[in-house]
């Protein structure tokens, strides 16, 4: 495969997808609610059907990992994992920062990642063994070397409040020791600008893969650490994840175990 050229193709197709999204108006008998705090519209569910019909001609053996489940089909070899609407509660109140979220995995391991960020038009993507790029221009993680002197991004649990207590209080230590923390609530747009060093690090629990998966390679590609709340691995299907350059990294997870003692 060639990665640059497939790379190429999925951002056209996230773009159209993107295009699809701007096009679109919603009323408020359009919102379903999935669970609790979860909503999805008929954009989601069409813009995923656009673009799981556009991957499967592109890439025929390859599965799906899909938020609304347009397609449950597993690749043996090939995996996409799509987010259609990163950022639906955004969309339906019209707050400006919403995103596609499209990542391609060869044998479990990611080999693509485009976030296509729709108000400002701006799209993030690398592919394997490439630098990360915004629009056509290499990005890299912020080189701040301090917490004292980061901007740090995080998003806040919605349905699942097991961890608030912690999670509260690492917040509150975060708001004393950084110049401050963002909540922009779509959380592949946080990863991408960690990525292009707008932020310099991001945190949070509760995510799914097609959360995390396009921006956390892009973050790597970049020249960022993406691990779980314990510092490994585990960060795709582990609902948590911790992104930085090597630094705010290191000094996140630090903070991080002392509020969660028993990770």
């Amino acid at each position: 495969m060639n990665y640059e050229e497939m790379c190429k193709k999925v951002i056209k197709i996230a773009q159209n997808a993107g295009n699809f999204i701007s096009s679109q108006r919603i009323i408020a008998t359009d919102i379903e609610e999935k669970s609790k705090n979860s909503l999805v519209t008929f954009v989601d569910k069409q813009t995923e059907k656009i673009i799981v019909d556009a991957l499967s001609n592109l890439l025929p053996e390859a599965g799906f990992i899909t938020e609304e489940g347009t397609s449950k089909k597993k690749g043996e070899k090939f995996n996409w994992i799509i987010d259609p609407l990163d950022g639906t509660t955004n969309f339906i109140h019209g707050i400006p920062c919403y995103a596609v979220s499209i990542a391609l995995t060869e044998n479990e391991n990611i080999i693509l990642g485009v976030v296509y960020e729709i108000n400002l038009k701006e799209c993030f993507y690398a592919w394997k063994n490439s630098k990360a790029y915004l629009n056509g221009k290499e990005i890299e993680v912020s080189k701040t070397s301090h917490l004292k002197n980061a901007l740090i991004a995080t998003g806040f649990p919605y349905y699942n409040f097991s961890k608030l207590t912690e999670y509260l209080g690492l917040f509150k230590n975060l708001l004393q020791e950084t110049r401050g923390i963002r909540r922009p609530g779509a959380a592949s747009v946080d990863l991408v600008y960690v990525a292009c060093g707008r932020f310099d690090g991001f945190y949070e629990i509760t995510l799914h893969p097609w959360d995390v998966a396009a921006g956390a390679f892009i973050i790597q590609q970049a020249g960022g650490f993406v691990s779980d709340f314990s510092g490994n691995n585990k960060w795709l299907y582990g609902e948590e994840i911790v992104v930085g350059n090597k630094a705010i990294h290191h000094e996140l997870i630090e903070k991080i175990k002392n509020h969660f003692p028993t990770l």
